[in-house]
C-alpha cells in the first residue's frame, strides 16, 4: 500500500546530513528547525502562525481548547472519518454531533449543518477527507451565521485547495498530521496547527508545554506535546518536495481514472474532484461493487488496498452514550460498506500501476 523507503534513498544524504546537524547542535525540543516549518508552513498555509505539536490529534485537541472549546459544548463534525476527528472533541470536554457526507465526495454535507445546530453548538470540525477540501464557503456562511469557530481537520490535505485557499485560510485553524503515511510525512509523529488567530496561536503554544507561561508558571492545564526538533528538520528537508509529492499524486489518480473508467458507472466509480478544488490523493478511493471480495483477489495477486473506513464513528462503542444508531447517516453507512483506497505514494512506478488496473478489469470481466 505504501513503500517510504524510495522516498528515503531518494534523499538520503540532505536527510543525514541534517539529522547529524540537529545532534551536533544539541537543540532537540524547540529548537531553529521546529521554528522554521512553523514559519514555512504558516506562509505555505496563507496564515500568520504555525504551532508544532506532538501529533495531528493533539494539533486537533489542543486548537479547540485554545479556541475556547469546553465541557457542555457541541461540535459539529462527521461520522465518516478517522476517529482523532472525533476524539478530540470528545477530549477537549466537548459532544461530537455529527451529520451525514456528501456521497459525491465523502467530505461534509454542508446543507445538513443548519439542522444540526443548537444552543450549545459552538465549533464546526469539517474534514478534507483523502485530500479534497471541504465545501467551505458553505460551511462559514453557516458559521458567521450563528458566530461559530471553524476548526479545519486537515490532516489529509497538505497543499490542498479551494478556490485558491489553503486549510486554515478560511476557518479559524487547521490541523495539520505528519504520521509517516502522510502527504508530508515525519519519519514518527509529529503534527502543527495553522491560524491566523493570534490569541488561539499564544494559547495553543502555551497549552502544548503543560500550560506554562513564562517557564514554571502554570494558569492553565497543558499537555506535553511538541513537534520533535529531529523530525522538524526531516520534514523541512522533505517540504521542498512537497508540491512535486503532490503532483506526482494527481498524475497517479488521473492514470487510474482514465483507466477505470470502463468499469464505471455500475462497478466502479472514481473519484470526483469538485470544480474550484485542488485535490491532493492522500488516498485514492473508489466506491467498488464486491468491495470485500474485490480486496481479496487483489490481495492474492500481491495488491494492497484498504479500507477507509470501515465502522463509522456513531456507532462506535466508545460513542454509544451519544445516543447515536445504525440508520443515522446513511450515506457514512453506504460508503464504509463500498470504499476501497488503492496505492498511490509518488514514487509508485508505471508498471505498478498498470498491474493493477488489468488485476481489477480481470476481477471485474469474471463477474460480468
Amino acid at each position: 500500500m505504501l513503500d517510504l523507503s524510495e522516498q528515503y534513498h531518494s534523499m538520503r544524504g540532505e536527510v543525514l546530513e541534517t539529522i547529524d546537524n540537529v545532534l551536533s547542535s544539541s537543540q532537540y525540543i524547540l529548537g531553529d528547525h521546529a521554528k522554521k516549518l512553523e514559519d514555512d508552513l504558516a506562509h505555505y498555509s496563507h496564515t500568520a502562525y504555525g504551532i508544532g505539536v506532538g501529533n495531528g490529534s493533539d494539533a486537533l485537541h489542543i486548537a479547540l481548547q485554545a479556541a475556547g472549546i469546553k465541557e457542555g459544548d457541541e461540535v459539529i463534525t462527521v461520522p465518516f472519518t478517522f476517529f482523532a476527528t472525533a476524539g478530540s472533541i470528545a477530549r477537549a470536554g466537548a459532544a461530537p454531533v455529527f451529520v451525514d457526507i456528501d456521497p459525491a465526495t465523502f467530505n461534509m454535507d454542508a446543507a445538513k449543518i443548519e439542522q444540526a445546530v443548537t444552543d450549545k453548538t459552538k465549533a464546526i470540525m469539517p474534514v478534507h477527507l483523502y485530500g479534497q477540501m471541504a465545501d467551505m464557503k458553505e460551511i462559514m456562511d453557516i458559521a458567521q451565521k450563528y458566530n461559530l469557530i471553524v476548526i479545519e481537520d486537515a490532516a489529509q490535505a497538505i497543499g490542498a485547495e479551494y478556490y485558491g485557499k489553503k486549510p486554515g485560510e478560511l476557518g479559524t485553524a487547521a490541523a495539520y498530521s505528519f504520521f509517516p503515511t502522510k502527504n508530508l510525512g515525519a519519519y514518527g509523529d509529529g503534527g502543527m496547527i495553522v491560524t491566523s488567530d493570534r490569541a488561539l496561536a499564544e494559547k495553543s503554544r502555551i497549552l502544548r508545554v503543560h500550560g506554562s507561561k513564562p517557564k514554571y508558571f502554570h494558569h492553565i492545564l497543558g499537555y506535553n506535546s511538541r513537534l520533535d526538533e529531529l523530525q522538524a528538520a526531516i520534514l523541512n528537508v522533505k517540504f521542498k518536495k512537497l508540491n512535486e509529492f503532490n503532483s506526482m499524486r494527481r498524475a497517479h489518480a488521473s492514470y487510474y481514472t482514465e483507466h477505470l473508467n470502463e468499469l464505471s458507472p455500475h462497478y466502479v466509480k472514481t473519484p470526483i474532484e469538485k470544480e474550484g478544488n485542488y485535490h491532493v490523493y492522500h488516498q485514492y478511493t473508489l466506491r467498488v461493487e464486491h468491495r470485500d471480495e474485490l480486496q481479496s483477489y487483489l490481495k492474492e495477486k500481491g495488491i494492497d488496498s484498504m479500507v477507509y473506513y470501515p465502522i463509522p464513528l456513531h456507532v462506535q462503542p466508545v460513542f454509544k452514550s451519544l445516543g447515536y444508531q445504525e440508520g443515522d447517516f446513511p450515506e457514512a453507512e453506504k460508503a464504509a460498506k463500498e470504499v476501497l483506497s488503492l496505492p498511490i505514494y509518488p514514487e509508485l512506478a508505471e508498471e505498478d500501476l498498470t498491474y493493477i488496473v488489468k488485476t481489477m478489469k480481470e476481477f471485474y470481466h469474471s463477474k460480468s
